[in-house]
């Protein structure tokens, strides 16, 4: 009987570290594209030697597993990927979210299922260069294509994967039902941008202090690098853990709202009474607020801001350039395997949003030319399913051509860098907003 696609479903569970799983539970990816839980090179090198007429050895080197995977904007899986790719970060308290570029591979086990029995256990995917994929000229969903690494891969005719190289056992957990829910359409997506920032927001911390400001989250650190204590829970909110203020909550929707939040803290002050731009246009970053300063803000009270209304595709692209490390590893069963990626660090990162859109006017056009940058770029999914924050945007290339009866339509490439004056303040070229609790 031949193997049909129709006849394989996908699940993952957060690994508790690198290669090790809880096998507590399983989720759905929901609509897959593409997938290969089977993506294995075995890096064989023929010998040549003198005397014989073909290569007479054959050398293995490292086990290289990758796991190509592209699913639709359903359910959570998609959240799991693209969370990870970003940063899977827990500033403070149960807060788990995609906050910046987090300085640490997450890992997934994934396990795939075929009916009739068989099943594919993937530990420690890593996802190493992810796109988010909307083309607003076809029909379709909006997809997330990544490109994941592997640590090994390994088959059984159930969900007890024991006796080889790795043993996970899920053989008391249920292999989950796909989502219910619609796949997000482009039409659900909305992509925007802020032109002008402003200084309405004035702080003041202790000396040494400093804050980050994500897509939901504001930081408040001591110059220990400790949460300050001082942004405390008591009659706030918006504080769930001290020195972590949540941007969404109802009670700081604007930067005057915030100032009456933070101002009056033991040690910190606040000038931005009366103004009414929301908080999360606030740009991402890392600030030092030792002394008094201003965080710059994209002047608008939707988080829409300037919505691009003509788009015909978008593709955001986070390249993690993950670095493998390959290792000799004993697995389960004592057998000694050469892994390619025995552990994986994370590289240097490109973050990189490639636009296309009916021409409307020169506005991008003379942002390239005059190297303006875009301080704040948002994808918004909805306010039930999260958005991304791109800091501080630079056109790299823009393209224009005409054809004869035909629109004209301008492409353009767009790299982030986040912004700020302390540590590794280029970490916020990307922020999300999802909770990333058991995903």
């Amino acid at each position: 009987m031949v193997k049909l696609t129709q006849n394989v479903q996908a699940a993952f569970e957060p690994e508790t570290a690198y290669a090790t799983s809880s096998d507590s539970a399983l989720t759905h990816f929901g609509l897959l594209d593409t997938f290969d839980p089977r993506a294995v090179e075995m890096a064989i090198t023929p010998v040549a030697s003198i005397g014989h007429s073909t290569e007479p050895f054959h050398s293995a080197g490292p086990i290289n597993v990758t796991l190509p995977i592209k699913v639709a904007l359903q359910g959570t899986g998609w959240k799991s990927l693209l969370g990870r790719a970003i940063g899977y970060i827990n500033p403070g308290g149960s807060i788990y979210t995609p906050a910046y570029l987090g300085p640490t591979a997450d890992s997934l086990a994934v396990l795939a299922k075929e009916t009739g029995g068989d099943f594919t256990l993937v530990a420690g995917v890593v996802p190493n260069e992810v796109t988010l994929d909307v083309d607003y000229t076809t029909g379709g969903y909006a997809t997330l294509d990544c490109a994941c690494t592997g640590y090994f891969t390994v088959d059984d005719t159930d969900m007890n994967v024991t006796g080889g190289f790795l043993t996970e056992n899920y053989s008391d957990v249920s292999f989950p039902s796909a989502p219910t829910t619609d796949p997000l359409l482009p039409t659900d997506i909305t992509v925007s941008y802020g032109g002008a920032t402003e200084n309405t927001f004035q702080i003041t911390g202790p000396a040494g202090s400093y804050v980050e400001v994500g897509e939901r989250y504001m930081l408040f650190y001591t110059s220990a690098n400790a949460l300050s204590s001082d942004i405390t829970i008591s009659g706030t909110d918006s504080v769930s853990v001290a020195g972590i203020c949540d941007l969404t909550h109802s009670t700081v929707d604007t930067i005057g709202e915030l100032d009456g939040v933070i101002d009056g803290k033991n040690n910190w002050a606040v000038s931005a009474t009366g103004e009414t731009s929301l908080s999360v246009n606030l740009l991402k970053g890392v600030y030092q607020t030792g002394t008094q300063r201003h965080i710059p803000n994209v002047n608008s009270t939707t988080t829409a801001m300037t919505s691009i209304t003509n788009l015909k595709s978008i593709s955001l692209k986070i390249g993690n350039n993950n670095v493998a490390i390959p290792g000799k590893v004993t697995g389960a069963d004592t057998t000694v395997k050469w892994l390619q990626n025995a552990k994986v660090a994370r590289g240097n990162a490109d973050i990189t949003l490639d636009i296309s859109m009916t021409a409307e006017d020169e506005t991008f056009y003379d942002k390239y030319v005059a190297q303006t940058t875009i301080p704040l770029m948002r994808i918004d999914m909805g306010a039930s399913v999260g958005s991304l924050a791109l800091t501080n945007g630079t056109i790299t290339a823009f393209s224009r051509p005409l054809s004869a009866a035909g629109e004209v339509e301008e492409t353009m490439t767009i790299k982030f860098r986040g912004n700020g004056d302390m540590h590794n303040f280029s970490k916020y070229a990307i922020s999300a907003d999802w909770d990333m609790t058991n995903l």
